[in-house]
């Protein structure tokens, strides 16, 4: 599995409205690049739009893989909702995208990677059965199930107490190790804990984050961390507020 770096250029509209002006993007291969911006600039959308998912908004250009070769089939993607099906177990709603696409489902694969997140003895539980940290567990283990070179990650944490949030993104940042990873936040802490690189997307464009030398996923005491959380926060509060169209 070779994780590509991504290009991402153009403008992207909704409707008669531009939600970001011309912008031209490149995520590096096998890092954690993290967007962030106010609400309804267009995140999620570049996310679905990366993914070939259905999107009512536009795209005036291109995303493409540097490697020359299709996204679509490379890409998995993990939203805040951790999206299980009630009425099936943990390690089913593991293999449910196999089994959806007609492939024979490997449960002892499944099982492993619950075990390898922390889920071992409760594979055969429903999500009822399971806590809010202990479902993000599970869609974790989804994607890597899907074993993909790109994983998109749509404010996977955000819905989680802090020290949950904390060892999620602690195990996220182990697990997808060598993946390109793609990660939206409204939380300059998460970013700043999680990026590689790290973008701010406003209607005017996108432009690069100031991150600490040290490497993620960095210790949120830290001295440089809570430095740059502070000035990213500084930033972000400088942008106007977006509404969404």
């Amino acid at each position: 599995m070779t994780a590509p770096a991504l290009h991402l250029a153009g403008r992207l509209h909704s409707g008669e409205t531009t939600l970001i002006d011309a912008f031209d993007l490149k995520l590096p291969a096998e890092q954690w690049s993290v967007l962030l911006g106010p609400s309804g600039v267009g995140k999620t959308t570049l996310l679905r739009l990366i993914a070939a998912l259905p999107s009512a908004a536009r795209l005036e250009g291109d995303i493409t893989a540097c490697d020359g070769a299709p996204i679509a089939s490379r890409v998995t993607m993990m939203a805040q909702d951790d999206q299980l099906l009630p009425w099936a177990s943990a390690v089913d709603n593991v293999t449910i995208c196999a089994r959806l696409r007609g492939e024979r489902p490997r449960p002892d694969r499944a099982k492993a990677l619950l075990a390898e997140v922390g889920l071992a003895d409760l594979a055969a539980r429903k999500p009822s059965h399971l806590s809010a940290g202990q479902r993000q567990r599970v869609a974790l283990s989804r994607a890597l199930y899907e074993d993909r070179a790109i994983v998109l990650l749509d404010e996977p944490f955000s819905a989680l107490d802090a020290m949950t949030r904390h060892t999620m993104q602690d195990l996220a940042a182990r697990l997808l190790a060598g993946r390109t990873v793609v990660l939206i936040t409204h939380d300059p802490a998460e970013a700043i804990r999680l990026a590689d690189f790290a973008w701010i997307l406003t209607r005017a464009g996108i432009t690069p984050c100031d991150l600490p030398c040290s490497s993620p996923p960095r210790a949120p005491e830290a001295t440089a961390t809570i430095a740059a959380q502070a000035a990213l926060l500084q930033r972000m509060r400088l942008i106007p507020a977006t509404v969404a169209s």
